[in-house]
């Protein structure tokens, strides 16, 4: 079995995002101050992070999950590894993961500045952002990062952040209420 995110090969594959993102960043001449990317298990934060530590060290990397869904926030403030509430519901359906990691926590204990959460109302938001202004249809977990920066949850006060999308996976049922704005 090769888990989604706490294998070894698929955290460094996925920090090929924050490779990604450095390129881009360097080629329109900016320096990265601050990253924001989803966090379900844990792997694209861990990889990320991982990676940027060797060209951006000085870069904050923060997560941003559900709030429905903040076991690896909740992790990260008690130093155990917590579950999520079996009942808990959010559109972001990629990021309910049950747990952290128990690779990806401990990475993401001591490389990330933190990790932040938003509600589903401010995913939708984001959904609906990103679709009129960017023309990109993204999927709740996938937008998780661009939520909190439109939600003010960081403060850039000046500092370049990268923000990383990911996936255009979402039910058209469910896009059609965020546009229609019923979520």
């Amino acid at each position: 079995i090769v888990w989604p995110f706490d294998d070894l090969d698929i955290i460094a594959g996925q920090g090929t995002v924050g490779l990604e993102l450095e390129a881009q960043a360097r080629g329109a001449g900016v320096r990265l101050d601050l990253v924001l990317t989803p966090v379900g298990g844990g792997g694209l934060a861990a990889g990320d992070r991982c990676r940027m530590a060797v060209e951006t060290p000085a870069a904050e990397v923060w997560g941003v999950e559900p709030a429905a869904f903040d076991d690896t926030a909740r992790s990260l403030a008690t130093g155990e590894r917590q579950s999520i509430d079996p009942a808990a519901r959010s559109i972001c359906d990629a990021l309910q993961s049950p747990a952290p990691g128990r690779l990806t926590l401990p990475l993401n204990s001591a490389n990330l500045a933190g990790v932040l959460t938003v509600t589903d109302a401010e995913v939708a938001e984001a959904m609906r952002f990103a679709f009129t202004w960017l023309k990109l249809v993204v999927e709740p977990g996938g937008i998780v990062a661009l939520a909190a920066l439109l939600a003010g949850k960081v403060t850039l006060d000046g500092r370049a952040a990268g923000v990383v999308l990911s996936g255009g996976n979402v039910d058209p049922g469910l896009f059609a209420q965020v546009l229609a704005r019923e979520i």
